[in-house]
C-alpha cells in the first residue's frame, strides 16, 4: 500500500492506497526555513524594497497602526511582530494600535488572539477588531476605477504610519494572498467587500488562482489600498512547516509582486492532463477550520479534475459550517447548485459571503465532491450538496469501480498551498 499523509487539522491524515493504482502526488517546490527568521524579517525592514527603511519612516509621537491577520491565517507573528517593534522603539506603547484584519469573519476571541500574537503583546497594545458592519467605525477614502466606495476602518486611517503585515499564498478568486488584502477586505466596510466580491467578478475568467493582471478583484483590492496610502508593507512566504522561507518589506506593489513572483514559482505545479480523481486537503490547521475556508482547498481541486470526474477533499472543520455568517444558509436554503447560483446573480443580490458560495456551487456544478470531516454531520455534509466521505480509502475504492481501475487519481497533500493546472491551459498571469 502507497501511504499519503493530507494536511488535516493539527495532526494531519495518513491515507493508504493501493500500489497498483495510477496516482500522482502534486505538492508545492519545498523550501526550508530560513537559518535566522527573526533576523531576515528585521533586514527586510531595515533595506526594503524601494521604500525608506520602517525606522526611519516613524517619528516620536506618531501613531502607529499594524494590520494582523485573524486565526484562519497561519501568519508567524511570534517572529513578526517582535522584529518590527524593534524598529518602533522610539514610540511609545500606548501610541501603537493593533488592527485585526478580520474583513467579514467574525471576531477572534482572547484566547484565539492570544495564540495568534502572544499573551504579552495582547496584555501590552490596544487591539481592534474589525467590525464590517459597523458603518460608524469607518469612514469613506474615494472609490475605485471601478466605481467601489471605498469605507476603511477610520482608527486605523487616523494612524500617522500605517504597517500591513500577512503571507503571500495561492488565492482562489484574488489571484494571492496578502498585500492590499491587509486593508480591502481586512478592515473593510461590509458594502466595500461585497462591491468588490459581487457575482459577476467572481464569474470573471481572470478571478482565480495566481492571476493578478486583469483580475476585477485583485485590481479593485490594489486601487482601494491606494486611497490609504502611505502603507508600508511587510509579507512572508512560508513552507508547509509554516516557517518563513522569504521576506518581503517595503513598497505596497513593488514588494508584493516579487512575493507573488517567489511563490508562484514554488507553488504553481504543471500537470499533464486532467484526471477523474482529486484528493485534497485544506492546508490543515489553522485553514481547515470551517467548510467555509474549505472551499479554497476544493477550488484547488477543481482546476484539474476533468468534467464527471470526482474531488474528495479532508478537512478538519472544527468551527462547523460556521454558524456565522450566510454562507451556510445559502447552501442550505437551495435545492441545487443551479438554484443557487440563479439566486446568486440576480441584479442587485447583496448577501455576506455569497461569494464563497457562488464558487462552492459552480464546483458542484460540474463534479461530485466528497467531503472527510469528523466534525460535520451527514446532514450539514449533505446540505451543501456535497457527498458524505467517511473513509478516503472506501470512498476511492468506490470510485475505481465507477472509473474502471485505469482511473488518473491526483493527490494535493497541501491543498491549496499548491496550485495546479492542466499545461495546455497555462494563461500568463503576472
Amino acid at each position: 500500500m502507497k501511504k499519503i499523509r493530507l494536511a488535516y487539522g493539527k495532526d494531519n491524515l495518513d491515507i493508504r492506497l493501493p500500489e497498483a493504482l495510477k496516482i500522482e502526488v502534486v505538492e508545492p517546490q519545498y523550501r526550508a526555513g530560513l537559518t535566522d527568521q527573526k533576523g531576515a524579517i528585521a533586514a527586510a525592514l531595515r533595506e526594503p524594497i524601494a521604500s525608506p527603511a520602517l525606522s526611519a519612516l516613524v517619528k516620536p509621537g506618531h501613531r502607529v497602526g499594524i494590520v494582523f491577520s485573524d486565526i484562519t491565517r497561519a501568519t508567524p507573528y511570534n517572529l513578526i511582530l517582535p522584529a518590527i517593534l524593534d524598529e518602533l522603539k522610539t514610540v511609545a506603547d500606548e501610541q501603537i494600535i493593533l488592527f485585526n484584519a478580520t474583513g467579514t469573519h467574525r471576531s477572534n476571541t482572547r484566547e484565539e488572539l492570544c495564540r495568534i500574537l502572544g499573551q504579552e503583546a495582547v496584555k501590552r497594545f490596544k487591539i481592534v477588531q474589525n467590525d464590517a458592519a459597523d458603518e460608524d467605525s469607518h469612514m469613506l477614502m474615494g472609490a475605485t476605477a471601478r466605481g467601489n466606495k471605498v469605507w476603511i476602518l477610520k482608527s486605523f486611517m487616523e494612524c500617522d504610519i500605517r504597517i500591513l503585515t500577512g503571507f503571500i499564498e495561492p488565492h482562489l478568486f484574488a489571484g494571492f494572498s496578502g498585500g492590499g488584502k491587509a486593508v480591502m477586505p481586512g478592515l473593510a466596510l461590509l458594502e466595500t467587500v461585497m462591491n468588490n466580491h459581487n457575482a459577476q467578478n467572481i464569474d470573471h475568467d481572470r478571478a482565480r488562482w495566481g492571476v493578478t493582471n486583469g483580475n476585477p478583484i485583485w485590481e479593485d483590492v490594489m486601487d482601494a489600498a491606494k486611497l490609504c496610502m502611505p502603507l508600508f508593507l511587510l509579507n512572508v512566504a512560508l513552507n508547509r512547516d509554516k516557517e518563513i522561507i522569504a521576506v518581503f518589506a517595503g513598497d505596497l506593489e513593488k514588494a508584493h509582486e516579487q512575493g507573488c513572483i517567489f511563490v508562484k514559482e514554488l507553488s504553481m505545479c504543471p500537470v499533464p492532463a486532467a484526471f477523474d480523481i482529486v484528493i485534497t486537503s485544506n492546508s490543515g490547521f489553522p485553514l481547515d477550520l470551517n467548510l467555509y475556508q474549505s472551499v479554497k482547498g476544493m477550488s484547488a481541486a477543481a482546476q484539474i479534475v476533468r468534467p464527471g470526474g470526482s474531488i474528495i477533499i479532508a478537512s478538519d472543520c472544527w468551527d462547523g459550517i460556521p454558524e456565522h455568517g450566510e454562507y451556510g444558509r445559502l447552501l442550505s436554503e437551495a435545492d441545487d447548485p443551479d438554484e443557487l447560483l440563479a439566486e446568486i446573480r440576480q441584479p442587485g443580490f447583496t448577501i455576506q459571503d455569497s461569494w464563497q458560495a457562488q464558487i462552492h456551487a459552480l464546483i458542484c456544478k460540474e463534479t461530485d465532491v466528497f467531503l472527510y470531516s469528523h466534525n460535520l454531520s451527514d446532514e450539514q455534509i449533505s446540505n451543501a450538496f456535497l457527498k458524505v466521505c467517511r473513509s478516503v480509502e472506501e470512498t476511492v475504492a468506490a470510485l475505481i469501480k465507477r472509473y474502471g481501475p485505469e482511473a488518473s487519481i491526483c493527490i494535493l497533500p497541501e491543498g491549496p498551498l499548491t496550485i495546479p493546472y492542466v499545461r495546455e491551459n497555462l494563461n500568463e498571469s503576472l
